[in-house]
């Protein structure tokens, strides 16, 4: 009697009305046997219900229609990355990555290697048939010296094009993976170890031990132009003899150290400040702010950004501050994005902010016209811009750099503005935790907090006497 795998569904509904146990894999390939092999694991170890699986892009992106568990699809390259996430996100699930040696082995090598180099808590299989199956039969990172691909009709020339990649032997390198070993699926035998190797890989992933990595040797007979059982002789014959089979790490029963939690730290602490004391609530009343903050590099819109959102953070606030800027130390574009809300931030990123600043030209021009409607938009009042700004937004100039200059520090007009946003009520939080933040900003340099702070006071009181 031939068992049936668990794991997989009773049927495989690829396209409407077609419903069957039949796979999209050519006759001889290994992707079907590994899959099997892996599904069979998963329900024997249980996890099915909790796992997440990370299908590649290539031959087995339909991994979703065959395994009856929780399934995302990466980009090309990118099974290990997303991975690396979800196992964040969802620390207690058992995570599993699949990636071919084109999708591991050339775009994502980097995101595997330092997803193995971290010991990520995922198990990554890695099927290695030595070229670029589902895209015609390319040279791979992993193709043999001398092999006939289509872009190798010659064979491959490793003075030209190098020596084929061994992911293992690398990966043995690194200190953290728990497991490596490679194994193969060309013959009985060899599925038998193979089985061997996968259910352990997800043993770790139940008992969350680490990164457990195994490489499986898969011939490819269509892309090799020989029947199924020429393609499996010389995957015995001539495959092996490049990849060895065999473990090449198995720490899984040894007691591992992790390494200490690092304790997270706000933006000023990073800088060279910091606060104790500062519980972050919960408040769905709180109305969500978005802010922008524009200029040149070298004018002090990264530093206002991050005055904002320490001050948020003392506030109790959830916070987010992201920057961009060119590749300039000065005088090349800068901006960052603020995000102060009552929960959780789902991504950093704006669109459309309730509140711009634009210390220049460039700048106001850029993201004027997505400010929402209702929003605000405080301005560089020395700029000269003809551009018509969008309706329904406050549009106020103001004069920063004039006032840094009045009051002795021509370089602080993003202390100006922060002044400014302050006496308008642009800030969803009082201004002692402004000041405190301002302060805090300056720490490594106290003699600059004082002529800040004239600055600030300064802009506030124009504001005052300016208001239409």
């Amino acid at each position: 009697m031939i068992k049936r795998s668990t794991g997989l569904y009773e049927e495989f509904s690829r396209k409407e009305g077609t419903a069957s146990r039949a796979t999209h894999y050519c006759a001889g390939c290994g992707h079907g046997i590994i899959l099997k092999l892996i599904s069979e694991a998963m329900a024997d170890l249980d996890i099915q219900d909790d796992a997440v699986f990370i299908g590649p892009v290539g031959c087995a992106t339909f991994c979703y229609y065959y395994f009856d568990c929780g399934h995302i699809s990466a980009p090309h390259g990118r099974a290990s990355a997303v991975a690396t996430g979800i196992s964040r996100v969802l620390p207690d699930k058992p995570i599993i990555a699949y990636q071919g040696d084109g999708d591991l082995g050339a775009i994502g090598f980097n995101n595997a290697f330092q997803a193995a180099n971290r010991g990520d808590n995922f198990a990554l299989f890695f099927v290695n048939n030595a070229l670029y199956a589902m895209t015609g039969g390319q040279m791979a990172p992993t193709t043999l010296a001398g092999q006939v691909t289509t872009t190798t009709p010659f064979g491959r020339d490793v003075v030209k094009t190098g020596y084929p990649l061994k992911v293992c032997e690398v990966f043995e390198t690194l200190e953290a993976p728990v497991f490596i070993e490679r194994v193969s699926v060309a013959d009985t035998k060899r599925i038998m170890q193979a089985k061997k190797a996968i259910r352990k890989a997800l043993e770790i992933q139940k008992e969350k031990k680490g990164f457990a990595f195994v490489e499986i040797l898969s011939p490819c007979p269509n892309n090799m132009r020989v029947d199924p059982v020429k393609a499996a002789e010389a995957f015995t014959e001539i495959m092996e003899k490049t990849f060895p089979l065999g473990n090449f790490r198995d720490n899984s029963e040894k007691d591992i150290p992790m390494p200490a939690d690092v304790p997270l730290k706000t933006a000023s602490e990073i800088t060279g400040g910091g606060r104790e004391g500062i519980t972050t609530k919960n408040d769905p009343s709180f109305k969500e702010k978005k802010f922008k903050f524009s200029g040149f590099g070298g004018q002090g819109v990264l530093s206002l950004g991050l005055v904002v959102a320490e001050a948020a953070v003392s506030d109790g606030r959830y916070v987010s501050w992201m920057p961009s800027y060119g590749p300039e130390q000065r005088g090349g574009s800068a901006s960052c994005s603020v995000i102060v809300g009552g929960k959780e931030i789902g991504s950093p990123t704006i669109d459309d902010p309730d509140v711009l600043v634009a210390m220049n030209q460039p700048s106001l021009e850029r993201f004027a016209p997505s400010v929402k409607e209702g929003g605000t938009l405080l301005y560089e009042a020395s700029v000269k811009s003809g551009m018509e700004f969008p309706k329904g937004v406050r549009v106020i100039p103001f004069p920063a750099s004039a006032i840094a200059s009045e009051n002795g520090v021509p370089k602080a007009s993003n202390t100006a503005f922060l002044g400014a946003m302050t006496a308008l009520g642009l800030l969803p939080f009082g201004d002692g935790n402004v000041i405190d933040a301002l302060a805090e900003s300056f720490s490594p340099n106290p003699k600059l907090i004082e002529p800040n702070k004239k600055v600030f006071e300064a802009a506030r009181k124009w504001v005052s006497d300016n208001k239409q």
